[in-house]
């Protein structure tokens, strides 16, 4: 999109009776000196951790194409941080020089993600995994602890297992952090394979999405995010082979549209269906980066779904009520000799549509989503999830189109700018871009202040209501839920 009537950031934000809080935005990290620190503050498997992606991005990047394609092995993310434009590269590395220009990007508050440690939660041994997320939270805590009231960074939090989810959690909270990036699409052997051969059941895994199917239960994780006050966030990868698409051995374009999407739909799907949502109502889930267009597809789909597969919308399809001598009599009108044949010749003593073909854990797909109505649906959803957008989406409006949607409702948006990333050519350009929905009539006035101020202070302090305290942002906040009240 481009920058609509001219209006720079800080116009912008001087026209609005709202603080702006970026939700997402990104920082980067200087290797020499956060390696330096992690060693310092975790040993050598903490900076180990840190450097694993980083090295096996390089080296697949730099594999022979041929080499790839044998392997079937996903290009990797090349050049992707800004270079050109050196002022906002080293806005991104220096808290110092961000903090200054906040005002010139019109932004008040901003909470910044990993680049390199967004792959700490994944990292496969146990031992660097642990240690590189704990030395690289508190790095984080340090690095930004000077301007805090403008900016606040968030932690990584490995979820291999909930025990280890659990520890995470309680250090992070120790050490001040308020918002954290959870590890998701967990990569696991599959067991059949595993024994089989080892080796190949590494290289094959399947996906644990968290929610549903997990050889684990999550939900004291949940709970400690709740007596905490974390509402989790997940910023996960759906590139490469193990995703089986998006796993172009020569194109990282092909593999990076959408990928976020994709992987945010999974988590979402399997937090809703295995019933997370129902049992812990309160807590807030953040999706990052993959903007609002599927969250809508998913919303909706959801409510086709149980409009005509909840349990008593089954006997339209229960194989059981179809009348088989009513069928015979279609085919003896409609159909040749040999059809009529070979169903008058089995209907009498094997009729194939009584044969009850169904699920050994039950018919109900629903089942742990507490659901008696499509309204419990719809609560769920409209209050449980987060949808982090780039400004520069145009199917952010979506999510406001309440007459777009079933049952009339809007969705929950995350202003995002992704500052520090290869898709911000300009970080002053950012609030025009997304204000341009305002300018092009795509949503309103009261929508954007939703997108960039309401919707980002629901999601971080419902839970914890000292969240904002202290920052720039602490009377505009205050001020809104003694509204609400």
């Amino acid at each position: 999109m481009s920058q609509g009537n001219g209006l720079d950031a800080a116009a912008i934000r001087a026209g609005l009776s709202h603080p702006v809080i970026d939700a997402d935005g990104h920082w980067i990290e200087y290797g020499p000196h956060i390696v330096r620190r992690m060693k310092a503050l975790g040993g050598e498997a903490a900076a180990e951790g840190f450097l694993h992606f980083g090295r096996r991005i390089t080296e697949t990047v730099e594999l022979p194409l041929e080499t790839r394609l044998a392997r079937r092995q996903a290009q990797e993310a090349w050049w992707v941080l800004p270079t050109k434009n050196t002022r906002d590269r080293a806005t991104a590395m220096m808290p110092n020089l961000l903090r200054s220009r906040l005002d010139e990007f019109g932004i008040d508050f901003a909470v910044l993600y990993p680049t390199s440690g967004l792959g700490l939660p994944q990292v496969p041994d146990e031992a660097a995994r642990r240690a590189s997320c704990k030395a690289y939270n508190a790095y984080a805590v340090e690095f930004f602890e000077a301007h805090s009231d403008r900016l606040t960074p968030a932690g990584v939090i490995p979820m291999h297992t909930p025990d280890e989810a659990v520890e995470a959690l309680e250090h992070a909270h120790e050490i001040g952090l308020k918002c954290a990036m959870f590890g998701s699409l967990m990569r696991r052997p599959i067991p059949e394979l595993e024994r089989q051969d080892p080796k190949l059941a590494e290289a094959f895994p399947w996906l644990d999405v968290i929610g549903l199917d997990s050889p684990h239960d999550y939900d004291p994780v949940w709970q400690r995010c709740l007596d905490l006050g974390f509402s989790p966030t997940f910023h996960s990868n759906g590139r490469g082979r193990v995703f089986g698409i998006r796993n172009s051995a020569s194109n990282f374009v092909y593999n990076h549209i959408g990928h976020f999407a994709a992987a945010s739909e999974a988590v979402c799907k399997a937090l809703f269906l295995g019933g997370v949502t129902h049992r812990f109502p309160s807590l807030k889930f953040g999706f990052l980066e993959g903007g609002a267009g599927w969250a809508c597809q998913l919303y909706s789909d959801l409510l086709g779904h149980w409009e005509k597969r909840r349990p008593e919308a089954l006997d339209d399809i229960n194989p059981a009520n179809l009348d088989e001598a009513s069928l015979l009599e279609h085919a003896r009108e409609y159909a040749s000799a040999d059809f009529v044949e070979l169903m008058a010749q089995r209907i009498p003593d094997d009729p194939p549509t009584r044969r009850q073909i169904a699920p050994a854990e039950g018919l109900d797909d629903f089942r742990a989503c507490g659901l008696s109505q499509a309204s419990d649906l719809v609560r769920q959803f409209t209050t449980s999830f987060y949808f982090g957008c780039e400004a520069d989406d145009p199917m952010n409006a979506w999510a406001f189109k309440s007459d777009h949607l079933p049952h009339n409702v809007s969705l929950n948006t995350l202003f995002g700018s992704d500052i520090g990333h290869f898709d911000v050519p300009n970080m002053a350009g950012v609030l025009p871009e997304a204000y341009e929905l305002v300018e092009d009539g795509l949503i309103t006035s009261e929508d954007f202040a939703r997108f960039v101020f309401e919707n980002p202070v629901r999601f971080l302090s419902e839970g914890n209501r000292t969240f904002f305290s202290g920052t720039a942002v602490a009377g505009a906040v205050e001020d809104y839920w003694n509204a609400r009240a």
